[in-house]
């Protein structure tokens, strides 16, 4: 081999190892954490970054919002149409509310670049952060400034299931997987503090959603069920159920409620006119708004990274990982 032979080698050979070398210093850069590989996090507050590239950005003539599917969606559409328009005037353009039966159906929505806002259960939003690129910002607050809600386990009266050691051997009602007060955190309480480890010491049913699980108890369907008791208060504001037919047997400490946010690649623009929209809405506005989310006044802001640290935990005491797949 001659010298120019060799001289061309030693060249290409160099700068094959800068380009690797640049490529490992960008994927260095593009931190990630528990985040798909479809997004990166810079800042590390453990929350999808908006793309470095401009042309990546999203900017709709239309923007699609929907609220965690709780309850009957047809019944939410209603309920925060007050707020819809009010988005509407503060982004100048159409908001339309897109009804989702599941949180499965919820978080491909925002995924796959059909949904923009949304409010995400708590148990939800770390896979949402993770896996569907959501951004939250905002939750509601109590007038006195408190947020957040409890896990409730509860029994028709008169049952002979006094405390969670008697559901041993039983069949409890859950929600889904993926909800925080609806599964994940009975599941690491009731592991926790009583020994008792589903399809082990007691049979799991799903119920699909909170309302479900309540009614299930309310009409004899079910023995004893993990509800969220914000979903129960409302049920019971609205009439759906009568009050003191159930019982309450524990009680968790309070949670954070549901998450607002948006797509991570929403244009800036528009996410600053979208936050706006949430801080200057008045609860006072509409009657059933204000009944529905009865002791709230007010979005306040939320940093994922802290506010859903004690969420992320009980996932980890559950063995949860944010497989994206």
């Amino acid at each position: 081999m001659n010298l120019r032979s060799r001289l061309a080698i030693a060249i290409s050979t160099a700068f094959l190892a800068v380009g690797l070398g640049a490529t490992n210093l960008l994927a260095e850069e593009c931190h990630r954490g528990t985040l798909d590989t479809a997004y990166c996090d810079r800042n590390l507050d453990q929350v999808a970054d908006l793309p470095l590239d401009p042309s990546e950005w999203v900017n709709p003539s239309t923007l699609i919002f929907t609220y965690t599917p709780v309850e009957d969606p047809a019944v939410y559409a209603n309920v925060w149409k007050p707020f819809t328009d009010h988005l509407e005037k503060m982004i100048d353009r159409k908001v339309v509310f897109f009804p989702v039966e599941s949180n499965a159906a919820q978080l491909e929505a925002m995924r796959s670049g059909r949904l923009h806002v949304a409010g995400f259960n708590t148990g939800s939003n770390p896979i949402a952060v993770s896996c569907a690129g959501f951004v939250p910002f905002g939750m509601m607050a109590y007038d006195d400034g408190s947020f957040g809600y409890e896990m409730e386990i509860i029994v028709k009266k008169g049952s002979d299931i006094k405390s969670p050691s008697d559901i041993a051997g039983r069949t409890m009602a859950f929600t889904s997987p993926t909800s925080n007060s609806g599964f994940k955190a009975p599941s690491a309480i009731l592991k926790g503090e009583f020994g008792l480890v589903a399809e082990v010491d007691f049979t799991p049913a799903y119920s699909g959603k909170h309302d479900n699980s309540i009614l299930g108890v309310y009409n004899g369907d079910y023995e004893v069920a993990a509800i969220a008791n914000s979903v129960l208060q409302r049920m019971i504001r609205r009439g759906v159920i009568e009050e003191g037919v159930l019982e309450t047997i524990y009680k968790s400490p309070t949670f954070p409620t549901t998450g607002y946010g948006h797509a991570h690649n929403l244009h800036p623009e528009l996410v600053a006119k979208i936050k706006n929209a949430f801080w200057s809405f008045d609860f006072d506005s509409d009657e059933n708004f204000k009944k529905e989310f009865a002791k709230a006044d007010r979005f306040i802001g939320i940093r994922h990274k802290n506010d859903w640290a004690v969420i992320r935990g009980i996932d980890t005491a559950n063995g949860v990982s944010y497989d994206c797949k």
